[in-house]
């Protein structure tokens, strides 16, 4: 099988899209010949039947040179693929697809996103198959889409001994784009009612915030600051997603607050290292732990850390066993490429 994937970014380093990195290695398994074409590339260590194209955004923006070079490289790799398997960018499938159908080229399109629109529409009426993990993705609703699981490396995320990290009790971790639709502000409304209450703890924040946010997360950081959590609430910058092992096993509770729509990789990346989670997604309950299930408001968020704070050492060991069962049984990049491959044949 020879395979064309197509990708927003190839760079190990980057702390959204790193884990892509070890996508490509999966498919590399079974794929007699894998082209990647992304819109950038970075810092990459593929194996000898992996050959990565940009588009160009690494030597400059130019959308025109962008499209020229993506139709230069689907036509011109035409016979090194029998199928293409789009990541997230329906704009590759509205682009290509025409041309990909004209050629015999069979398209898997991934995409896992709560909006969607015209555009979208005609990207999986294009595709042969399209894949997502959510259950109130746009795209979960059409006939020919395919729930999946979420692909994590289980044999990096997983606290082992060698890591040598102390888990600091009491811990909260919030990790991701610092952007309003991940909420930061609504987890720190949250942090100061246990501040208030006179309970103990400390949370770190890593990431970075996208630049259409504007100062929205200045704001956000300058408000704690100056107030009565500036001594329980650090800020780091972002870091590459294979670092976020250690941080993970450093971390009782992670805190993710994105709503419905997606299920965010960090969630079970973070339950496979030994968190508890406090989650907001509803999509999640009968999944995970529905006591780790959250409402949306800063009164729901504190109730539901205090309550793990509060639980038993045997209770916390017990939902820590099943999470990772979980992840490692549903969800791992194992599991999830052997499925797509077994569609893509």
């Amino acid at each position: 099988m020879k395979l064309l994937i197509l990708t927003q970014k190839v760079d190990k380093e980057d702390p959204t899209l790193g884990f892509f990195h070890n996508w490509i290695l999966e498919f590399t398994k079974n794929v007699d010949k894998v082209s990647v074409i992304c819109l950038e590339k970075g810092d990459y260590d593929l194996p000898q039947n992996v050959k990565v194209y940009s588009l160009g955004k690494e030597s400059g923006r130019s959308k025109i040179k962008y499209v020229k070079n993506f139709f230069n490289l689907i036509l011109g790799l035409n016979r090194e693929y029998d199928s293409v398997f789009i990541h997230m960018n329906q704009e590759y499938v509205l682009l290509g697809g025409f041309i990909w159908k004209i050629l015999g080229k069979k398209i898997y399109f991934w995409r896992n996103h709560l909006e969607g629109g015209l555009f979208t529409r005609i990207s999986v009426w294009l595709s042969n198959k399209v894949f997502c993990t959510s259950k109130t993705s746009f795209t979960a609703k059409f006939k020919k889409t395919i729930l999946m699981p979420v692909g994590i490396d289980t044999d990096k995320f997983v606290k082992l001994e060698s890591l040598k990290v102390n888990k600091l009790k009491n811990s909260i971790l919030f990790l991701g784009r610092m952007d309003k639709i991940k909420k930061p502000d609504l987890l720190i409304e949250a942090l100061d009612i246990l501040n208030k209450k006179n309970i103990n703890f400390v949370c770190d924040f890593y990431g970075d915030p996208t630049l259409k946010t504007g100062d929205y997360f200045d704001l956000i950081k300058k408000k704690v600051l100056g107030s009565d959590l500036k001594n329980k609430i650090n800020f780091y910058k972002a870091v590459a997603n294979y670092e976020t092992p250690r941080i993970y096993s450093e971390h009782s509770i992670y805190v993710n607050l994105t709503p419905a729509g997606s299920f965010d990789k960090t969630i079970l990346e973070a339950a496979a290292c030994g968190c508890l989670l406090v989650v907001a997604n509803k999509s999640l309950l009968g999944e995970i732990d529905d006591r780790m299930i959250t409402g949306e408001s800063a009164e729901d968020i504190a109730e539901r850390i205090e309550f793990w704070f509060d639980i038993s050492e045997a209770e916390r060991k017990k939902v820590l066993d099943g999470l990772k069962k979980y992840v490692t049984k549903n969800h791992s990049v194992a599991v999830l490429i052997e499925k797509i491959e077994e569609i893509i044949k």
